[in-house]
């Protein structure tokens, strides 16, 4: 499940976001900085599959973030259906001075899009921005690639702190805006017709742009699946 609710005065809902793309692009630093504030220049290739869990408040909301981070080897892709499952949000990192992790993207975006069981709410993320003379993918051409395929997209630096917030800050807003349309839209319904919101029903919500869906929160707050 993708988030829940405590009661119906107090909401408190669980995001689970994940971090895909190749290898030593630094999805793990960009974790450890957002969660921690804190960047390891020798970090090693992740071992497996870890996730932190970030508070933010939106609009008065307590939200937390369950972000997941696995590594992008192949050896590791036996976790990816219960790595993806549940997922709302996702984070596709590239690295802008190794052009090959960009071309990866394609590649990352069927497998978010084959084990994901909705279309989840993605920012094509160009990491390590710093690496300025090092650069071998531009900034126009990451933009382009994020706007053909519908996705958000920002340069971040886990080095400096260089949109680390704003990138993460973007894929929740975008999941509560849509999660907070959703329930404007389920509350008009139970005015037409009180019986129309069953027992844990599940409503898709088609988004504007990028046509996410999220589940219908339960009562007696469960935990991810």
């Amino acid at each position: 499940m993708a988030f829940y609710s405590e009661d119906e005065k107090t909401e408190d809902y669980l995001f689970k976001i994940v971090l895909i793309g190749d290898s030593a692009v630094g999805k793990s630093n960009l974790l450890a900085r957002f969660a921690r504030d804190e960047f390891y220049p020798n970090s090693k290739s992740t071992i497996g599959v870890e996730f932190q869990t970030q508070k933010m408040d939106i609009n008065g909301k307590e939200i937390k973030a369950q972000i997941w981070d696995t590594a992008g080897q192949e050896r590791f892709r036996a976790v990816t259906s219960a790595y993806y499952r549940g997922a709302v949000g996702a984070l596709l990192v590239y690295d802008i001075s190794r052009r090959q992790t960009f071309e990866s993207i394609g590649r990352w975006l069927n497998e978010l899009h084959t084990h994901s069981d909705m279309n989840v709410v993605t920012i094509l993320v160009g990491n390590k921005s710093d690496l300025k003379d090092a650069r071998e993918v531009s900034t126009a051409e990451g933009k382009a690639l994020a706007e053909a395929q519908g996705l958000f997209f920002m340069e971040t630096s886990a080095l400096d702190s260089s949109n680390v917030t704003s990138a993460f800050q973007t894929v929740v807003k975008e999941i509560y805006n849509i999660l907070s349309r959703k329930v404007m839209i389920s509350q008009e319904l139970k005015k037409q017709d009180p019986s129309w919101v069953g027992n844990g029903k599940t409503v898709v919500l088609q988004g504007d742009e990028n046509h996410e869906a999220v589940s219908e929160p339960k009562q007696a707050g469960c935990c991810s699946s």
